[in-house]
């Protein structure tokens, strides 16, 4: 039986495994592989919070092709190479691969299959990630969209979701003598265990991404049009990180929701899917706008008033001391746990841009580092819809104020209390805005800043200044 390469990047799983079903129904042996080789990246090779997460997933996706019989290969990269000297020692004559949609990736992989092509090795290429590819969906122009509304009732129109389909009881061993790599030896985990409160929370691979995915369907996905805001609550999915490394498809989400569906929860699921759709939009976006992973999409703000890093300042704000309760505990949680929750992601990502008035860039770089859900769609949509400068943005005039969010979305101060424990004791409504009382703060949390590194007042006017002058 000739064999294949079956080159795994972010699909770290065996369900739902196009490349992998394309090998065995093809009459191949698939030789499972995966090239690590960071600096074809760019310059968004992963981050610390990744690089951890990665290390974990690919021992799962390791430990599970071997209860089936075979092995996952590690290889160095570059890419080419790697897969090269594979070809050579294996004497494969095709290679299989899920497609990647970042701008760096996509030139590489077109080329690689081209050159692969000419030495007259069968080479194909799939969607495993997404519902819709982005060139799937075009405005009626033919242009890609800018709004996700319009974007997503598109989406509907065409909704052609695969049926999940499970990995094979078996697969064919790979050759002992196949040299492979060490996990250990590609210096994944962060050397000073930052990460070691992670996995209190996180189970990285496909068997946490299904049992997270039971979770929600069980959980929190009844009553998730109205919890999902809350921080305070556990009322999201929390499924991230496995879309992020391919250990879920998103087509097997949809199923299992729709296994679910009743009366009573199909307006939470609806609103669900939507959020997925977002996730689609991020990456349409990507694909026509690769620019935007660094350049704002609206170039009228190539001139914005950006005030100058402070770097003090930058430091309070990723340590959580800026001296406003929610950023800060939204920022101790990112630090902790890899994660932050979504609703509390768009007041922290607010108080850079509008209230210090700093570059969104400065936010996704620390994002991108420290989140283990680093997504470089999501990541780029997220901060330019915050900042005003992306596609369907945020209005210049929308200026998230952190106490009153947290009022909203954490009534009882208990996502601040835990993340930020010096201010447990401090009584509401002071707990959100402790500056107000500096007698109280210095007696009940001494240790805390007294006041905010950005005035709230004077942050947003001067954040309306300056976006009224790029809207003029």
């Amino acid at each position: 039986m000739p064999h294949a390469l079956v080159w795994f990047r972010h699909d770290l799983r065996l369900d739902d495994q196009p490349a992998l079903r394309a090998a065995l129904e093809g009459g191949f042996t698939p030789i499972p592989v995966y090239v690590f080789a960071p600096e074809e990246e760019g310059e968004w090779a992963p981050g610390g919070a990744s690089m951890a997460w990665l290390h974990k997933s690919l021992a799962a996706l390791d430990a599970d092709l071997q209860v089936r019989g075979s092995r996952l290969l590690l290889r160095r990269g570059g890419s080419a190479a790697a897969l090269d000297l594979l070809l050579e020692q294996t004497g494969a004559e095709a290679v299989f691969w899920n497609r990647k949609y970042e701008p760096a990736t996509q030139p590489r992989d077109a080329a690689l299959k081209k050159t692969l092509r000419e030495r007259g090795l069968q080479v194909e290429s799939f969607n495993g990630s997404l519902l819709f590819e982005p060139w799937d969906l075009a405005t009626q122009q033919g242009n890609p969209y800018k709004v996700f509304t319009p974007f997503w009732r598109s989406a509907l129109t065409q909704w052609r979701a695969p049926s999940p389909w499970d990995a094979p009881a078996t697969l064919p061993n790979v050759d002992a003598a196949l040299h492979s790599d060490t996990l250990d030896s590609w210096k994944l985990v962060p050397a000073l265990g930052w990460d070691a409160g992670f996995w209190e929370t996180w189970m990285p691979g496909e068997t946490g991404a299904r049992e997270a995915l039971e979770i929600f369907v069980d959980g929190a996905l009844n009553g998730y049009r109205s919890d999902r805001d809350r921080p305070d609550r556990v009322g999201t999915s929390r499924i991230s990180p496995h879309l992020h490394f391919g250990e879920v498809a998103p087509w097997r989400i949809v199923a299992e929701l729709e296994r679910a569906r009743t009366a009573s929860n199909s307006a939470d699921m609806d609103g669900y899917i939507r959020e997925l759709g977002w996730r689609e939009f991020a990456y349409h976006l990507l694909h026509h706008f690769p620019q935007t992973t660094t350049q704002n999409l609206n170039p009228r703000f190539e001139h914005f008033d950006w005030a100058k890093l402070d770097p003090d300042a930058m430091q309070a704000w990723q340590r959580g001391r800026t001296g406003v309760p929610i950023i800060d505990a939204g920022l101790r949680e990112l630090w902790a746990t890899g994660y932050m929750h979504n609703r509390v992601r768009m007041i922290v990502a607010s108080y850079l841009t509008k209230h210090l008035r700093y570059h969104w860039l400065h936010g996704a770089r620390w994002f991108w580092d420290t989140l283990v859900d680093a997504d470089l769609a999501n990541n780029t949509l997220g901060w330019q819809w915050v900042a005003g400068t992306g596609a369907d943005a945020a209005p210049y005039f929308r200026v998230f104020n952190p106490v009153t969010q947290a009022e909203k979305f954490d009534p009882k101060g208990s996502y601040i209390a835990r993340w930020v424990p010096e201010l447990a004791e401090v009584p509401l409504p002071l707990r959100f805005a402790p500056w107000q009382k500096p007698d109280v703060l210095a007696r009940l949390a001494p240790g805390y800043p007294w006041l905010p590194i950005a005035d709230l007042a004077a942050g947003r006017e001067g954040a309306l200044a300056a976006y009224r002058k790029t809207a003029d």
